[in-house]
């Protein structure tokens, strides 16, 4: 079934679309990811224009991740105070996003701005998990005991200092408030929940437990993701309602049953299959920015 959307001035299968929905909602319950890191270059592979692509999707992320938070709440596995810390510091780096989105935008610049964050951000996140995921992977099937990543870092040793009873941490509030502020970037100008680089960074940085992890990702991305819409809706008027809809309605469903599958998996087998996932959509980027187009345009007048 057609439809018509009025913000892309374009028609696109119905079907389609909640299926983008659901495949990336099952992605944010299972990893605890905001899945934008998929779904935008998806939107933009079947035509959708990026800047509406980034804007319109994240209201998909809002509906998923909260979907996903409301399993992992019920599990108790969702750390409110670290989430807060980390959303504070994307909020900010959200609208400084915003407004470097819409500065790019004017100069048309926007689809090479996001295709080559896209491939530097996945490639390096994507290689680092794989090559850690590897090695735990290696070491239990060897029967030794995984490496403890918690220790006294200088995270640890800086001031501000909050205790976290969920992630069972005291550390200070800088470095949470230093990687939301990078994800609240990364979401205004990608179009994600910023999922895929912050899990890592709680997980090797912080020495968050990966069982909390995953929920207070969510919880963190539904929020944040909600204010880098209402910017973007506000400054640069490029949400699609109808697209947003029909990947909201597929988000949601698809969510729970991500959540359902990632409680039978052990934390580095999730990250495995992340990285997997995330150098997959790297590859696929890199491939489309190198590869001579099917149709060639000139600027050139005819007959010259």
């Amino acid at each position: 079934m057609q439809i018509y959307l009025p913000i892309a001035e374009m028609s696109v299968n119905a079907l389609t679309l909640l299926g983008l929905g659901g495949a990336v909602g099952v992605l944010s319950g299972l990893f605890g990811v905001g899945g934008g890191f998929l779904l935008t270059p998806l939107l933009i592979f079947i035509g959708i224009p990026p800047a509406v692509a980034v804007a319109s999707q994240a209201n998909q992320i809002v509906a998923s991740s909260f979907s996903g938070v409301l399993a992992h709440w019920r599990r108790k596995t969702v750390d409110v105070k670290m989430g807060l810390v980390l959303l504070a510091g994307g909020l900010v780096g959200s609208w400084f996003g915003v407004w470097l989105f819409a500065l790019v935008r004017a100069l048309g610049q926007v689809e090479l701005m996001v295709s080559l964050c896209y491939v530097v951000f996945l490639g390096v996140v994507g290689g680092l998990m794989m090559v850690e995921s590897l090695r735990t992977l290696r070491t239990r099937r060897r029967g030794a005991p995984a490496a403890v990543r918690r220790g006294h870092s200088w995270a640890h040793r800086l001031p501000l200092k909050l205790r976290f009873r969920e992630s069972k941490l005291y550390i200070s509030a800088i470095p949470p408030l230093v990687i939301g502020l990078f994800v609240g970037v990364l979401a205004a100008i990608m179009g994600v929940g910023g999922g895929f680089v912050m899990i890592p960074a709680m997980i090797y940085l912080l020495g968050m437990p990966t069982s909390v992890v995953i929920g207070t990702s969510l919880f963190q991305i539904t929020l944040l993701a909600g204010f880098t819409t209402l910017l973007h809706a506000q400054q640069n008027q490029t949400v699609d309602v109808v697209l947003a809809v029909l990947l909201i309605v597929g988000g949601v469903i698809g969510a729970q049953f991500g959540a359902q599958l990632g409680a039978r998996l052990r934390g580095e087998q999730l990250r495995f299959l992340l990285a997997a996932l995330v150098l997959a959509v790297c590859a696929k980027l890199a491939v489309d920015l190198v590869v001579t187009p099917d149709e060639l345009f000139s600027l050139s007048r005819p007959g010259q």
